[in-house]
């Protein structure tokens, strides 16, 4: 029972080995399998989930944001205070990170507040403000790590083609939080949490010192050598908690979109999708495969990364696996808020697919 929860909780990954395995039958491990791999971006991914894992072990993102929320006078303002948290840590942290430590607080805001009935409309909220809050950064969203690095694009030109889609959705979300009524309310507990000051000014040193790494000031090999030592002994634990599943499925997926690069039929197939319409091509792909998995597929078949981008970032929302952010979403709600999930479900998929349509629409008359 065991084995059979872990693959539920990491289903993508095991669906990567799969793929992975499945294209290895039609090409064989050879000397060209070493060059599927972006080790850069592995890195990347590693060094920041470690230090992020540090920084939420004492409790400094729990802590920042309930002096936040205590400060909104009404239901509304605690919502947008809410998205904004949750939106700002996704640029910093990485969307599934935010979600992990800011939907918690949302359910605990709720139930002090008494406005339980409000708990899905919330989560959803949450979910697309860290799946679409992520897109300004490289850093933001796994997806966006990797293209950054494959595509070796420069800082000002990422930002330069995320920053147009990234105010549209500030602006969607904080229409969606029109019909929450401002109702008055007062959030009086008293936490007894005491910030770690010096543990918090080496964990934010380590954070940019690990940022320097993903903008190529500072290569990625100096990172392994000096944060992972930090690490072992400051917080272990934190080393231990890193996703390493979603390590595993970047590495088995540059297997699989590697090999299939090299099967003829596939690599002309996806060629002439991609050279016909781009951005809806892979805004369709995240609907299926989910928005990282896509990135690395897709990304073999096009050099335009301008289209790319837009597509795998809005592509996030939509269908319930076009994110692994929010099937993290989901998978807390239905443990914090039981008895829902199917409630939860329909109301999910009807706001992505809003909000898809909108962004995707957008992107096709104005962005690209």
């Amino acid at each position: 029972m065991s084995i059979l929860r872990w693959i539920k909780q990491n289903t993508v990954f095991c669906i990567a080995a799969i793929a992975a395995l499945v294209t290895a039958c039609f090409v064989p491990p050879d000397g060209a399998y070493a060059d599927y791999f972006d080790w850069n971006t592995l890195a990347c991914l590693f060094l920041t989930l470690a230090v992020v894992c540090a920084l939420r072990n004492i409790k400094f993102f729990t802590i920042l944001a309930r002096r936040l929320v205590r400060i909104t006078g009404n239901l509304r303002s605690l919502f947008l205070m809410l998205l904004c948290i949750t939106f700002l840590g996704s640029m910093l942290i990485a969307n599934d990170m935010a979600l992990i430590t800011f939907l918690p607080l949302g359910y605990f805001a709720l139930c002090a507040t008494g406005k339980e009935t409000y708990m899905a409309y919330l989560f959803i909220l949450q979910n697309i403000s860290a799946n679409l809050g992520g897109m300004l950064t490289p850093f933001g969203n796994p997806q966006n790590l990797y293209l950054y690095s494959y595509f070796n694009i420069p800082t000002g030109k990422f930002c330069a083609v995320m920053l147009p889609p990234f105010l549209l959705a500030i602006a969607l979300l904080a229409l969606a939080c029109l019909p929450v009524k401002p109702v008055k309310l007062s959030i009086d507990e008293v936490f007894p949490e005491k910030l770690n000051l010096p543990r918090t000014g080496l964990y934010l040193a380590m954070f940019a010192f690990s940022l320097l790494i993903v903008f190529r000031i500072i290569p990625f090999w100096a990172g392994l050598l000096i944060i992972p030592i930090i690490l072992l002994f400051t917080d272990r634990e934190a080393l231990l908690m890193v996703d390493y599943p979603l390590l595993g499925t970047f590495f088995f997926f540059f297997i699989f979109a590697g090999n299939l690069s090299r099967i003829g039929a596939v690599n002309t197939f996806l060629s002439a999708l991609l050279q016909r319409d781009p951005l809806l091509v892979s805004v369709l792909c995240c609907q299926g495969i989910s928005n990282v998995p896509s990135a690395i597929l897709l990304s073999r078949f096009t050099t335009d990364y301008h289209a790319l981008l837009l597509g795998v970032n809005i592509g996030g929302t939509g269908t319930l696996i076009a994110s692994l952010a929010s099937l993290i979403t989901f998978s807390e709600f239905r443990v914090l808020y039981p008895g829902h999930g199917k409630q939860y479900f329909w109301m999910f998929t009807l706001i992505n697919v809003i909000f898809l349509v909108i962004m995707t629409v957008a992107a096709k008359l104005f962005f690209l």
